[in-house]
């Protein structure tokens, strides 16, 4: 979307922000454990005053999150402060080629790739703040009013799902994710519980974090099927040819998701193309920012894919992940880490108000919440 003539952006300074809070209990998948809860937020300040917020996903490693907030402070200020920008596509664009030899040169296309996305985040608040709309609606002028963005409850540890997911859905989630990749055994037992707790009504889904091969998944498919799934989230490694993803939607009867581990246009088009998957999952904060994955979401559409964003951080990118879903419409629904973790809402007030399994987002300028810096300040990690 182009800014009217006469309003150019011009970036005076870019702030980084890191804060690590303990994960309580740790966050388990198939390939690790996540004992901390890191966030890495990017404000960028105009040269008017107005400023805007965005967030970089840091999960893994450890020692990424500090890792990702020193690139930040390195490139971004030199890249995209000082400059007029038609528009925050443009922005996007240029920063991320002048950055792509670095990337190639450290071999870290994706570190850097994240340091871009919160920071094409953190533009579109600050556009949207300047101009007194809500950020769905700068993404969407035709929008009149968003409706309610329907979500789900994320990140089911194989340890007592059960327990997270009836507490969960005491609270007014109506769909939930548990992961599965742990053994045949274990995955079906939890899956017996959660259906159990949860009651034939509620929306499962699993995810297996690319945990299996090929004729793993295949099998898995068939083992879980009697479970009445939503769909089946990365089985197999994402960046497995899309023969092995139309092969695997052919050969066991689950609904597939995945692309939170895509990059690029291209790949999110071939895939969203292809008749192996059906659900669409970027991330904003991992790739893309909302320029790009905006165009994600319209041509999963056009593809006729559901489009369900995917997060597990803090409490900026969900915003921004709920405004880029109501921007879309449409089926699908947007992830919501149901673990516990204090830097989703001390770094996102207020919080959001969840009604009958959906968030409406109301009128307020940009993404509609503001960290708390004075409460988090306990949580923030001295980067000098």
């Amino acid at each position: 979307m182009a800014m009217p003539p006469g309003e150019p952006l011009r970036l005076e300074r870019i702030e980084v922000l890191l804060f690590r809070a303990p994960a309580d209990p740790p966050v388990q998948t198939s390939f690790g454990v996540m004992h901390e809860r890191p966030a890495l937020l990017i404000r960028a300040i105009g040269d008017d005053g107005a400023s805007g917020w965005g967030e970089v996903w840091c999960n893994f490693p450890s020692g990424g999150a500090e890792h990702r907030a020193r690139l930040a402070r390195a490139y971004l200020p030199a890249l995209a402060c000082g400059r007029h920008w038609s528009q925050p596509q443009a922005c996007f664009d240029e920063v991320s080629r002048r950055l792509e030899v670095l990337a190639l040169q450290c071999g870290e296309p994706g570190p850097l790739a994240q340091i871009v996305a919160g920071l094409d985040i953190a533009i579109w608040d600050l556009l949207a703040r300047r101009r007194g709309v809500p950020l769905c609606k700068l993404l969407a002028p035709e929008l009149q009013r968003p409706g309610p963005v329907a979500v789900y409850a994320s990140g089911l540890n194989p340890t007592d799902p059960q327990r997270l997911a009836a507490q969960r859905q005491a609270e007014g989630y109506r769909a939930f994710k548990l992961k599965v990749g742990f053994g045949a055994a274990r995955d079906d037992a939890n899956l017996a519980a959660v259906r159990a707790a949860i009651g034939p009504q509620a929306l499962l889904m699993v995810d297996a974090n690319q945990a299996w091969s090929l004729d793993q998944a295949v099998a898995a498919g068939h083992r879980m099927a009697g479970h009445e799934l939503a769909w089946l989230e990365e089985p197999i490694r994402a960046d497995a040819p899309l023969a092995h993803w139309s092969r695997l939607a052919q050969d066991q009867p689950l609904r597939l998701a995945g692309g939170e581990n895509l990059a690029g246009l291209d790949r999110f088009e071939d895939f969203a193309a292809a008749d192996g998957v059906s659900v669409i999952q970027p991330d904003v904060g991992k790739w893309g920012g909302l320029s790009a994955c905006l165009q994600v979401a319209r041509l999963a559409q056009r593809h006729g894919k559901c489009f369900c964003p995917h997060w597990l951080g803090a409490g900026i990118g969900l915003a921004a992940s709920l405004h880029l879903k109501a921007a879309v419409g449409g089926s699908g629904m947007v992830e919501v880490d149901a673990n516990p973790n204090p830097l989703r809402e001390l770094l996102a007030q207020p919080p959001f108000v969840l009604e009958a399994g959906a968030v409406r987002l109301d009128d307020t300028a940009g993404l509609g919440v503001e960290p708390d810096l004075r409460a988090a300040r306990r949580f923030l990690v001295n980067l000098s």
